[in-house]
């Protein structure tokens, strides 16, 4: 009976292993689709920005573009940039994964921008005014010194 439930838990494992993905390319971590969220957010490079904007029609900002992108692969987040670093989980730099998100410090407020990491040191993000959704590298020094944390989503709604 001893050796069945050995048998029987060992070959969970490497099944379970098998259907890991060890390469990287499709992020599915917890109940979240990350690379669609994360293809979502690329479906929108060029949309200008728009403080307070949240739909393509309309424009972003960055927060928006965020609420937007996770929306469509049903994910509920807070809308605004502070609202959603507290609703998600603190992650070390060097374990960011694309779909999280990155959280930068632009002006006096602490938490005062929003992008969702791409991977590659890339992340995508609407900047301000008179610009378009666009992809910024994290180690830009304007970005390397405005960083200010990595937060990741973890299930359906974030409130």
């Amino acid at each position: 009976m001893s050796n069945y439930l050995v048998t029987v838990v060992m070959l969970s494992v490497v099944l379970l292993t098998g259907c890991s993905n060890t390469n990287g390319r499709h992020q599915h971590y917890g109940d979240v689709d990350h690379e669609h969220a994360v293809n979502i957010a690329k479906g929108m490079l060029g949309v200008p920005y728009l403080y307070g904007g949240e739909t393509p029609e309309t424009g972003f900002d960055c927060s928006g573009l965020v609420v937007y992108s996770y929306q469509q692969v049903g994910i509920t987040l807070p809308r605004t940039t502070f609202d959603q670093y507290k609703s998600t989980l603190p992650i070390g730099k060097h374990r960011i994964r694309p779909g999280d998100l990155l959280f930068f410090r632009i002006s006096r407020v602490r938490i005062s921008h929003v992008g969702i990491y791409l991977g590659g040191n890339r992340f995508i993000h609407a900047p301000s005014t008179g610009k378009v959704v666009s992809i910024a590298r994290l180690d830009n020094p304007y970005w390397l010194k405005r960083f200010i944390a990595a937060r990741r989503i973890t299930g359906r709604k974030h409130f």
